[in-house]
């Protein structure tokens, strides 16, 4: 299949506004099109904002997890029927893996894509020197097709003129619209911006959003996305489907367990697994099933809820006591252990393992992982592994072990381990990306069979 029109949303660094910007420019551009949006980078919280803009599940592009020809594939198959494709950005432009390679950066995955980009500048008290910036980053790699900017923060109509002139009668690169400084911003707790459900807060701030862009031309970022050269992508599913095994894979999906790569769960249901999604932090109970995989979110923020489930927590212990599959990544671990510290509160949690999960006021893990499957792991033995981590807890005291992973990069739970085990039942501070381990869900579904 040939490409649809696509565009990148970049940013000259963190915190000038990407996320805002391209969440508003999203939900006007949606209207009467099929947008497909996409982050570069192993981020959560930002795609739960392009989905509720476009009303399809955006999708992560992470040149660190996968190989170009697999993220090109994931890009052909899920824009396979999209008008338009959009693609926000990770830190600044140029920033990736490594001080001056390009792996994992936002300007691979355009030169991937082969997509023009927007530049995002926080002109706050910039005028002349907002064209500095264009033309250092335009001249950085000449490859990369900078096609337009938007300044953000403008701090009136003076500074706007100024600044508009400035970049473009000395960079030749197009104003596509300026915003005004403004106090509002999107909410935030410990792991980044607020999570959004879909409710009347979140349509509110689409509206906000989308009146936060309102001077941005989006016209002519149509045409832009629309000079993307012709390049045909394979539009094939880019997982291996299984002879369907039978297994029911339980998966709580609310506003405790919200971070979940589509792919994961599209996996696990190529591998033949049937999904039942149930919201335990609504008092629902454990599904009738054969295994269960508990992602990560924020059960800090929720303990008490969770606690107050005890038909939940008294499931997980009996499934995984019976050996069945019980799967947990960082906040879905954090369940499984003995107890939940946070906030000043102990909260009794499923007690698989003899540990607590203690929230910290400090970051614990925030890296690209890379890992090795222990002899000892049922699920991945001896298998070379990319994922991430970002987490502000920790489990006290240590667990002994066995162990499933031997961290090379990274923290784990500690010790350079991770994927503390007990029987078939398996935690663990990784995130794992089903396209960067194409054994994933089969492995997850194959275990769940023979328990």
């Amino acid at each position: 299949m040939t490409a649809p029109p696509r565009v990148v949303i970049a940013g000259s660094g963190s915190g000038v506004g990407k996320t805002a910007i391209t969440t508003g420019l999203m939900s006007r551009l949606s209207r009467g099109r099929k947008v497909q949006g996409y982050k570069v980078g192993p981020d959560f919280i930002d795609p739960m904002y392009h989905t509720a803009a476009t009303g399809r599940s955006s999708r992560n592009l992470d040149s660190y997890f996968m190989e170009k020809g697999t993220l090109l594939n994931l890009f052909g198959w899920s824009s396979r029927d999209a008008d338009l494709a959009v693609v926000e950005g990770v830190r600044g432009l140029y920033d990736g893996l490594t001080a001056t390679g390009d792996t994992g950066s936002t300007a691979e995955i355009a030169k991937f894509l082969q997509a023009p980009v927007i530049l995002v500048i926080n002109a706050r008290s910039l005028a002349k020197s907002a064209a500095a910036h264009v033309l250092g980053f335009k001249m950085l790699d000449r490859t990369v097709n900078i096609a337009g900017v938007i300044l953000n923060n403008v701090g009136g109509d003076r500074h706007r003129r100024k600044a508009v002139e400035a970049v473009e009668s000395l960079t030749g690169t197009e104003i596509m619209g300026t915003i005004e400084r403004r106090r509002e911003s999107l909410p935030e707790r410990h792991l980044g911006l607020m999570t959004v459900d879909g409710g009347e807060d979140t349509r509110a701030l689409l509206r906000d959003l989308e009146d936060l862009v309102a001077e941005i031309d989006v016209e002519r970022i149509l045409e832009i996305a629309g000079s993307a050269p012709e390049i045909e992508l394979d539009k094939g599913s880019p997982y291996q489907n299984d002879v369907a095994q039978e297994v029911r894979v339980a998966v709580p999906r609310d506003q405790s367990f919200c971070f979940y790569y589509p792919e994961n769960l599209e996996s696990l249901e190529a591998a033949g697994a049937r999904l039942l999604f149930f919201s335990p932090t609504e008092g629902e109970r454990l599904p009738d099933c054969d295994a269960v995989y508990l992602g990560g979110g924020y059960p800090e923020v929720h303990a008490e809820l969770l606690e107050g489930n005890s038909d939940f927590l008294e499931g997980l212990r009996q499934m995984s006591e019976q050996g069945a599959l019980v799967y947990g990544e960082c906040g879905g671990m954090m369940v499984m252990c003995r107890s939940i510290d946070a906030f000043g509160k102990l909260r009794r949690m499923a007690g698989i393992f003899d540990a607590r999960a203690v929230l910290t006021a400090d970051r614990q893990g925030l890296a690209y992982v890379r890992a090795r499957g222990t002899a000892d792991n049922f699920l991945f033995p001896g298998l070379d592994l990319r994922a991430h981590e970002f987490h502000y807890s920790r489990l006290e005291p240590i667990p002994s072990g066995p162990y499933g992973f031997s961290i090379q990069r990274g923290t784990g739970i500690g010790h350079s381990m991770d994927g503390i085990m007990l029987r078939r039942s398996m935690g663990t501070y990784m995130h794992q990306h089903a396209l960067a381990n194409p054994s994933w869900g089969r492995a997850m579904v194959r275990s769940a069979s023979r328990s």
